[in-house]
């Protein structure tokens, strides 16, 4: 599913949009989006200045992502100290971010696609928390230490935790600015 309501773009007419999960007050809008391949806690809100602080105020958002490949050590401090990625046709220097090995396969629903199979080799699911939230950016870190993303899910914003939520699922918060 996009995080989007709808689209005009002929080669989306046939995705799935927020709109199906139910009826949203006007001027609904996701605060920091999701690309179609990733999954997770999204936050809606008709409150502009809000979703402009939490995509702006360096609150946390912290992803799980699947890699291929059992990541080292140095290539988890590349990601922590911050790695050189692609954005907007130039070089971007990452800020310092907070990245660790899961020890325990995380507890998500299953995907509707599988990825792969260990056949294909060996995969590592590691927390990554970043400040901030550029196009793509935790698929992009991950492939600038040669391990690219295969599954990446936002688990927190915040205080605010995905948790056990199901899939589709959605649920009013009231006075999220003080949660977060």
């Amino acid at each position: 599913m996009l995080s989007q309501f709808s689209s005009n773009a002929s080669k989306e007419q046939r995705k799935r949009f927020l709109s199906e999960l139910g009826v949203f007050p006007e001027g609904t809008m996701p605060i920091g989006r999701l690309d179609e391949k990733s999954e997770g806690l999204l936050l809606l809100t008709t409150d502009g200045k809000l979703s402009d602080h939490i995509n702006q105020s360096g609150i946390e958002k912290e992803y799980y992502a699947l890699v291929d490949g059992a990541i080292s050590a140095e290539a988890i401090q590349e990601l922590c100290d911050g790695v050189e990625i692609g954005f907007n046709g130039k070089k971007y220097m990452t800020k310092p971010c907070k990245v660790f090995k899961l020890e325990a396969l995380p507890e998500l629903p299953e995907r509707s696609q599988k990825i792969r199979d260990a056949r294909h080799g060996p995969t590592t699911w590691i927390s990554v928390t970043l400040t901030e939230g550029k196009f793509r950016q935790v698929r992009k870190m991950t492939s600038a230490v040669n391990c690219p993303t295969l599954r990446l899910v936002r688990v927190r914003v915040g205080n605010i935790l995905l948790n056990a939520m199901p899939s589709g699922a959605v649920f009013p918060i009231e006075n999220l600015k003080e949660i977060l």
